[in-house]
């Protein structure tokens, strides 16, 4: 399986400390193991999935998308909820 970032997710792992990084480590082999484990989204965020997990006691978000005939998953965007799906619509 292909794992791809977009700019927007790269920019959001930048500024995360290292054990930041191990807790969406984890939360990135959880949706590679199984894709539709995050919850999918509709209207504008059609084809978009959001996985909710806790990065260092907080709870976080992982938008993604999961193309099943090329086996891709492309990682979108990190953050907290507020402001998040506004930031996603961008």
């Amino acid at each position: 399986m292909r794992i791809l970032q977009s700019c927007l997710f790269k920019n959001a792992v930048k500024r995360l400390h290292a054990n930041q990084k191990c807790d969406l480590d984890e939360a990135v082999r959880a949706i590679a193991a199984d894709p539709v484990i995050g919850e999918a989204k509709v209207g504008d965020l059609a084809g978009v999935r959001v996985f909710k997990f806790k990065m260092t006691h907080q709870s976080t978000l992982l938008a993604y998308e999961y193309e099943d005939a090329e086996g891709s998953l492309r990682l979108l965007a990190l953050g907290s909820h507020e402001n998040f799906y506004r930031n996603l619509k961008r």
